[in-house]
């Protein structure tokens, strides 16, 4: 009889492997009001970090699009090309209508919101990419019909 190579197991590779399910972190959000004014939540900038008092920043988009997609603001320490929050109701508030207007978002006519995402501005600054998205409308409700029975 010949001698087959065999190969040998441990005991630790027969313990399954558990992946943890990744979970699906929502990012955080807003919404532009018909006004044309980017509005953030007061959660939303508590969870970001920002201080809405102290905290202004240079706004901008990708360059060369005539439709803006995407809104990038970066913090600036001094500068007079900054915008500022304004208090608003709960939350805080960047008066932006005639730009969005320029970049033809047609916030007028429909609800838009934007997911607020960070990026590496450079080493030491972090910035936040404000992607522009119209609101889904509600779906239809599908379930049981409740109350009383209408008559035919």
């Amino acid at each position: 009889m010949k001698l087959k190579a065999i190969k040998f197991f441990s005991p630790e590779e027969n313990v399954p492997e558990v992946k943890p399910a990744p979970k699906a972190a929502s990012l955080p959000r807003g919404y532009i009001s018909n006004s044309g004014k980017l509005v953030f939540p007061a959660t939303v900038l508590r969870d970001l970090g920002i201080d809405p008092e102290s905290t202004k920043f240079k706004i901008g988009t990708q360059e060369g699009k005539r439709k803006i997609k995407s809104v990038y603001l970066v913090p600036a320490a001094h500068s007079d090309q900054t915008f500022s929050f304004e208090k608003s109701g709960r939350g805080h508030v960047i008066p932006l209508a005639v730009i969005l207007k320029k970049g033809v978002v047609d916030f007028e006519s429909q609800k838009l919101i934007f997911k607020i995402s960070t990026f590496d501005f450079n080493q030491t600054t972090k910035g936040f990419e404000l992607t522009i998205e119209a609101e889904a409308p509600k779906p239809e409700y599908t379930g049981k019909p409740r109350g009383r029975k209408r008559r035919q």
